[in-house]
């Protein structure tokens, strides 16, 4: 999981990682998304997880304002956000699983910009994730 995730935040070998717990004991790699996806190329594929939990590091291009002296400009950066994706739908032993893990994979992941908790569609939204950027670090 963590080898994975240096892809994303060194290489920029990947856009995004949605990992799974396998067995009930380890945080493992699902699949990854293409350096060239779209965001909402990653909600497609979240589609998938309407009653599984899952969790998700989105390597996020966010503009940021620029304070240049009398004009205002913006620069675009990478971001990385960490998502737990936990559906209304999932199973409670799942959802307990996936909360009681989270810390260690929070650890593990060092340099994630922004930790964000949904639970549905809206709370996953481009929108969202850029307002929580709006709002300053976590």
């Amino acid at each position: 999981a963590k080898t994975v995730y240096e892809e994303v935040k060194k290489d920029k070998k990947h856009r995004y990682i949605i990992y799974h717990i396998k067995d009930e004991r380890v945080i493992d790699v699902e699949s990854t998304g293409a350096r060239d996806a779209t965001y909402s190329e990653f909600l497609e594929k979240l589609q998938n997880y309407k009653n599984e939990c899952r969790y998700c590091v989105f390597d996020f291009p966010a503009n940021i304002p620029v304070d240049a002296g009398q004009e205002k400009s913006s620069m675009s950066v990478d971001r990385l956000v960490l998502m737990t994706w936990c559906p209304e739908s999932s199973k409670i032993k799942q959802k307990m699983l996936y909360s009681s893990s989270y810390d260690a994979l929070k650890k593990a992941l060092v340099g994630v910009y922004k930790y964000v908790q949904a639970c549905d569609f809206e709370e996953a939204s481009q929108e969202t994730i850029e307002e929580a950027f709006r709002k300053g670090k976590n």
